[in-house]
């Protein structure tokens, strides 16, 4: 299966609206397709103009790595020079924080939502929140 982008939006709004109801600081989340292309992207007021590059380097570091961002930021811990050359290789794109997840369906890797905005466990967990209120499993790592 694919993701469209109907669904992509959904995600979003989903996290929007469980940013909201947590009250957590306004969030940008990004939600890229299992190539790692940007399928949607919002912004909320009062985000900073990095955002949208930390939303999508947390969710493109899951796609490259075939694993949630929690699991490269515990790997970064313990073999730091390891996720250095990885940062190297993806041309700094990736963000080894929580907060990008993996959305799978029947184990299948569909694509990853990126959040930032408040902290990384938060934003981790409104990722989660999102993707399993569309119906798909979250995998953070």
């Amino acid at each position: 299966m694919k993701l469209a982008l109907d669904t992509a939006q959904q995600i979003v709004l989903a996290a929007l609206d469980w940013r909201r109801s947590y009250g957590m600081k306004p969030i940008t989340i990004a939600v890229l397709d299992s190539g790692g292309f940007l399928i949607a992207l919002a912004r909320e007021d009062g985000t900073s103009n990095l955002r949208p590059d930390i939303a999508q380097g947390k969710a493109r570091g899951a796609i490259g790595m075939g694993l949630g961002s929690r699991a490269l930021f515990e790997r970064a811990k313990s073999q730091p020079y390891f996720i250095q050359a990885m940062n190297s290789i993806a041309e700094g794109s990736l963000v080894p924080v929580p907060g990008g997840v993996l959305i799978r369906e029947d184990g299948q890797v569909l694509g990853a939502v990126g959040i930032t905005g408040d902290s990384s466990d938060n934003d981790e967990t409104c990722a989660i929140a999102a993707i399993e209120a569309t119906g798909f499993t979250a995998d953070g790592g």
